[in-house]
C-alpha cells in the first residue's frame, strides 16, 4: 500500500471543503498531481496544494491507497466523503461530513468530529476516537436515506439524532448520545453503551437499539415484552429488557407476524 501524506499548512479563515481527501482521488497520482486537485475554501475555488504540504504518490488504485492527514483540521470538511476503498488516518480534530455517503474502506479519526459525520453511508468503517456531535450516520437534511451499511464505530460520546432513517449498517457508541436516536429507522442495528437521555425509536418501523446504561425517559410508544440474552458486539452476551414499538405507526408484515422496531435496554 502506498502513503500520502498531508499536512495542513496553518488555520484559514473559511471551512475547507476538501472533498478530494480520498483515497479514489489519490490513486494513480503524483504529489504534484495530488497538489493540484480541487478544493474550495467558502466559495473560492482552491487546490489542496495551497492547504495541505504533500508527501508521497497515490498507489494503482483506491484501494492500496493510504491517506495520512496532520496537522490542525478543525475546520476542514468532507475527508473521506464518497470514497470506496483504501485508508484515512486523521490525526486531529475534523469538521463536518467526514466518511459522508462513504462506500468502503476504512476512515480513522484520532481525535472529535463535529456534526453529519458518516450521514448515508453505505459500506467500510469510520471509527472516531474521539467524540461527535450531531446527526451521526443519518440522513442529509430533507432526505429520507440514512445509513444503509458499514460501521461507526464512536468510543468518545455522540450528540442528538444519531442514525436518523437508519436503514442497515451498525453503529456502535462507547458513551453516551442525547435526543432522538434512530428516528424513523427502518434497520440496521444502534449500540449505546452509556446513557440516553430520551426520545430514542421515534417513529421506529424495524431495526435494533441497545443501550448498556440508562433511557431516562422511554418513549411511550414502546411496551416491554420479555427478558433476552443478546450480543449486540462481538464477544458481549449480555441480559436485556426487550420493548417492541413504535406502536403508533404502520408497521409491515413478514410471514404473517408484525414487525416492530427493538429497543434491548441491559438489564
Amino acid at each position: 500500500m502506498s502513503t500520502v501524506t498531508i499536512t495542513a499548512k496553518g488555520t484559514h479563515e473559511l471551512y475547507l471543503e476538501a472533498y478530494n481527501v480520498t483515497p479514489d482521488a489519490f490513486a494513480g497520482k503524483s504529489a504534484e498531481e495530488i497538489a493540484a486537485l480541487e478544493c474550495h475554501e467558502g466559495n473560492r475555488k482552491g487546490k489542496l496544494g495551497e492547504y495541505f504540504e504533500i508527501e508521497g504518490n497515490g498507489g494503482e488504485t483506491a484501494a492500496d491507497t493510504q491517506i495520512i492527514v496532520k496537522g490542525n483540521c478543525k475546520k476542514v470538511k468532507r475527508i473521506g466523503q464518497q470514497m470506496t476503498a483504501g485508508e484515512i488516518i486523521v490525526e486531529s480534530d475534523c469538521d463536518m461530513y467526514t466518511a459522508g455517503w462513504m462506500k468502503g474502506g476504512k476512515v480513522t479519526v484520532k481525535g472529535n468530529v463535529d456534526s453529519f459525520c458518516g450521514i448515508g453511508m453505505a459500506g467500510g468503517e469510520f471509527i472516531v476516537e474521539g467524540n461527535a456531535q450531531n446527526y451521526l450516520g443519518s440522513a442529509y437534511r430533507g432526505d429520507w436515506r440514512g445509513m444503509t451499511g458499514g460501521l461507526i464505530h464512536v468510543k468518545g460520546n455522540a450528540g442528538n439524532d444519531v442514525a436518523t432513517f437508519m436503514r442497515g449498517g451498525k453503529i456502535i457508541i462507547d458513551g453516551d448520545a442525547f435526543l432522538h436516536v434512530c428516528t424513523h429507522g427502518e434497520g440496521g442495528t444502534v449500540v449505546i453503551k452509556g446513557n440516553v437521555e430520551s426520545r430514542v425509536g421515534g417513529q421506529m418501523v424495524k431495526g435494533d437499539i441497545y443501550v448498556y446504561g440508562q433511557i431516562k425517559y422511554m418513549m411511550p410508544g414502546f411496551k416491554y415484552v420479555d427478558d433476552v440474552e443478546a450480543e449486540a458486539v462481538e464477544g458481549e452476551k449480555l441480559t436485556f429488557a426487550h420493548y417492541i414499538g413504535d406502536l403508533g405507526e404502520r408497521h409491515s408484515k413478514r410471514k404473517g407476524e408484525i414487525i416492530y422496531g427493538n429497543i434491548y435496554l441491559k438489564k
